[in-house]
């Protein structure tokens, strides 16, 4: 490994998820000092947290509570004298179904977790790091606040507003040397995909002119929005998605 995040401290939500585990290992391999991994599946956080070989403090967090969230990033802070790295990564996915079936509580879930849980993280790092040090924040969106996805109008609405979100947020902040970004996924085989109807992988794989990806194959945008070498870049949504975006 290049060794990019060296010395660096790092805190990841959604982390024991399948992207959430697979940019921990990655900030491992880049030399992180230290890592946060925040998930309400405590039990996956303890696995994750064995196969690093770091120093790593496992914290279950409910994304949704922002003085929850404001909380956990100030004990890391207090814990490592700083924090460098704040990935929000938690999410979930909305019911399959057309806008007229939806409840609004499936809808306001939807948002709670992948929209009202990146303002509260994005707030928790810039209270904790206004002139203490630089900041990245980096957030995970999706293709789906790109591109129009039928039957998810709840999870896309979500994902546009992170985007838009996420600009506003590193234009606000970027003379304090806080940067904030967000990387786009495309659908991959994941903890969120588990539960979709039979048959729905196979039609999003298919608009995928690149085919599925991994996890794995996401995880290098991060480190780079995470690492020095994206210094200048702030407030830029980076797709990553097999190609999905194009057609």
């Amino acid at each position: 490994m290049s060794q990019r995040l060296l010395g660096k401290t790092a805190f990841v939500t959604g982390a024991a998820g399948t992207l959430g585990s697979a940019i921990a290992r990655a900030f491992a391999g880049e030399g992180v000092r230290a890592l946060v991994l925040a998930d309400l599946r405590e039990d996956g956080l303890d696995i994750v947290a064995k196969e690093l070989g770091i120093e790593t403090v496992t914290a279950t967090l409910d994304v949704t509570d922002g003085d929850a969230f404001d909380g956990a990033v100030a004990d890391a802070v207090e814990r490592f004298g700083t924090l460098d790295v704040l990935v929000n990564n938690a999410g979930n996915v909305s019911p399959n179904a057309r806008v007229h079936n939806l409840s609004t509580k499936d809808f306001d879930d939807c948002v709670a977790v992948n929209l009202t849980g990146t303002f509260h993280g994005v707030r928790a790092g810039v209270r904790a790091m206004r002139g203490r040090g630089r900041l990245s924040i980096v957030n995970t969106a999706s293709v789906a606040g790109l591109t129009a996805w039928p039957y998810c109008a709840p999870y896309s609405a979500a994902k546009a507003a992170v985007i838009h979100f996420s600009r506003v947020a590193a234009l606000e902040y970027v003379k304090e040397d806080i940067r904030v970004n967000c990387v786009c996924p495309g659908a991959f085989p994941s903890t969120l995909t588990n539960g979709l109807p039979d048959g729905a992988l196979d039609v999003l794989a298919s608009r995928h002119p690149g085919g599925f990806g991994t996890a794995e194959d996401l995880v290098g945008a991060v480190v780079y929005l995470a690492s020095d070498e994206s210094r200048w870049t702030t407030g830029h949504a980076l797709v990553v998605d097999g190609g999905y975006s194009l057609p």
